[in-house]
């Protein structure tokens, strides 16, 4: 469906498909249009409705969709418009608790993001993470926060949520799954916290963040980037390692096959040749 490399994936709610134009602009890797949590009960058909005419009325459009969860009564329905239609490239399965809730969803032929809302998602996570069609990780913070019980915000919480950010990397790996992605920053007007807050992700191994604004997108992808000083070290060594040798020095510090790994890591990163 999509390169592994996406560092930013941006929720629009069905319920307003004039915004859907502005988010496929925004610069976003990925675009998930929200029949869940942003679309009220009342309002789900109309919700859906509206996603089937922006597609049809824009064939060239192409975008994710988040579901409504596996214990949802309308998910049949949002499953049938995302069988029928081609814009939509994959699916978003939020509150995934099982593999076997997987099943309904890969049954579509459209790749699978699942995300784990509850602390028995995370029990599941091996199963999920094996589960025909899946595509990718990522985890609902709020939620999760919730079902632990922890203050959301606080330290304590973050050291819960690590554990489940651990979780998520590791069964990503095991599975051969594209990188998770972090969780949603819910401050929009808090820039640099959301930029230690994407710098951390990065730092940990996560692929990028699910956004929910469209100004949030630049500051996400900024904090994906390499530094200058980064890019400078992974430039000198990938150069030396051109030599073939095994092992050899640079900057005083000893490289081997991991470390000219991450500098070429880097170099990817930032979109530049590797030598």
């Amino acid at each position: 469906m999509q390169s592994s490399a996406i560092r930013t994936a941006l929720f629009v709610p069905a319920t307003r498909p004039e915004r859907i134009p502005k988010a496929l602009a925004s610069g976003a890797e990925v675009v998930i249009v929200d029949l869940e949590d942003a679309v009220e009960e009342s309002l789900k058909a109309e919700a859906r409705d509206n996603l089937d005419a922006f597609l049809t009325d824009n064939p060239e459009a192409r975008l994710l969709v988040r579901i409504n969860a596996p214990t949802h009564p309308q998910q049949a329905a949002d499953l049938e418009l995302c069988g029928r239609q081609a814009g939509i490239r994959g699916i978003v399965l939020p509150k995934v608790e099982s593999a076997v809730q997987v099943s309904p969803v890969a049954a579509s032929g459209k790749p699978v993001w699942a995300a784990v809302e509850s602390a028995r998602g995370v029990l599941e996570l091996p199963a999920i993470a094996r589960a025909g069609g899946v595509e990718r990780l990522t985890y609902g913070g709020l939620d999760l926060g919730l079902d632990f019980g922890v203050a959301c915000g606080s330290e304590a919480a973050e050291r819960i949520l690590d554990q489940v950010r651990y979780a998520l990397l590791l069964h990503s790996r095991t599975a051969r799954l594209a990188p998770p992605l972090e969780t949603v920053f819910p401050s929009i007007e808090d820039r640099p916290g959301l930029l230690r807050r994407a710098r951390t992700a990065c730092d940990m191994g996560f692929g990028g963040l699910l956004c929910i604004h469209p100004s949030q997108v630049d500051i996400v992808h900024q904090a994906f980037m390499p530094t200058v000083e980064e890019l400078a070290w992974a430039s000198r060594v990938t150069v030396a390692g051109a030599s073939g040798e095994g092992v050899f020095v640079v900057d005083g510090q000893m490289v081997d096959a991991p470390v000219l790994a991450r500098a070429r890591r880097l170099l990817e990163r930032a979109g530049q040749r590797q030598n």
